[in-house]
């Protein structure tokens, strides 16, 4: 049973800077996608930012409203990603959900969840 499990998040002034990480416990199938989904109270879910393991390599997506400020990173061998945030913004303010998903499974798995509130 894979698990995802979260760390960081919290408090943070706009225009300053926070990091997430998650940690994918369990049989992870080698060619993979991990990155991070947010959610806005009465909002739907949106991806932030992902990255995908393929035998030629890693390759990066990101938000518009991301790019330039967010970085995703990823270590392979020990399937962690992690998200830098820089220059935040109120509106980044949102849950953010780590995001696995794997060849061969329809549905993703979700972490549980951190919240990330940037105060204007």
């Amino acid at each position: 049973q894979v698990q995802l499990v979260e760390s960081g998040g919290g408090l943070v002034q706009a225009g300053g800077s926070l990091g997430l990480s998650c940690v994918a416990s369990g049989s992870v199938a080698s060619r993979n996608t991990m990155g991070w989904y947010r959610q806005e109270e009465g909002k739907e879910r949106e991806l932030v930012a992902i990255n995908t393991i393929t035998p030629r390599g890693n390759t990066s997506h990101y938000a518009d409203s991301v790019k330039g400020r967010f970085t995703i990173s990823r270590a392979r061998d020990e399937n962690l990603v992690e998200l830098e945030m820089n220059t935040v913004k109120p509106e980044d303010t949102a849950v953010y959900y780590c995001y696995l998903r794997v060849a061969g499974r329809r549905d993703p798995y979700w972490g549980q969840g951190t919240q990330v509130t940037v105060s204007s």
